[in-house]
């Protein structure tokens, strides 16, 4: 059969510690890997309060799951779902033509982001300008000190009075 490309959202108990939330994920994991999907990506969005109440709860813990998978074991995946007593819900769906294009487009663009940013220096007295240009010169800053102490001796005056 022809492998699809799906994106599955997964719910889990807030409640739980962090290390228990990690050992649902791995499960997940080791699940779709067992079963012969090849996970491309794992977002873990955290704890997010729901919209409403699931098992009276009012968070849960989100995860998106994205894998390329044969579309059989869907169904084995959605039991499973249903059998762990940690996910309070979960919802798989195929990724179309453009959602994958969007994930590409959101994927190159947080790359970008992440590059460093290379500085040169072309030579060193153009450093020396810069610095000299940035830091207030010292004069400048006693004046304005200067003018702050008459305006605080003006009022202590007016208030005497």
């Amino acid at each position: 059969m022809k492998q699809k490309q799906y994106e599955s959202v997964v719910i889990i108990n807030a409640t739980l510690e962090d290390d228990k939330v990690e050992s649902v994920i791995k499960k997940i994991q080791d699940t779709l890997t067992n079963g012969g999907a090849e996970i491309t990506d794992v977002e873990k969005w955290g704890r997010k309060r729901l919209a409403y109440p699931i098992k009276k709860q009012k968070t849960g813990y989100y995860v998106v799951i994205r894998f390329i998978s044969d579309p059989a074991f869907i169904a084995k995946l959605d039991r499973f779902y249903r059998l762990e007593e940690e996910i309070y819900r979960s919802l798989t769906v195929i990724l179309d033509k453009e959602a994958l294009a969007y994930l590409a487009k959101k994927k190159s663009e947080a790359e970008k982001e992440s590059e460093p940013v290379e500085v040169t220096v072309q030579n060193e007295k153009a450093e020396e300008q810069k610095t000299e240009e940035a830091v207030p010169e010292k004069p400048e800053a006693v004046e304005e000190t200067a003018v702050d102490t008459e305006t605080t001796e003006n009022v202590e005056e007016k208030s005497e009075e």
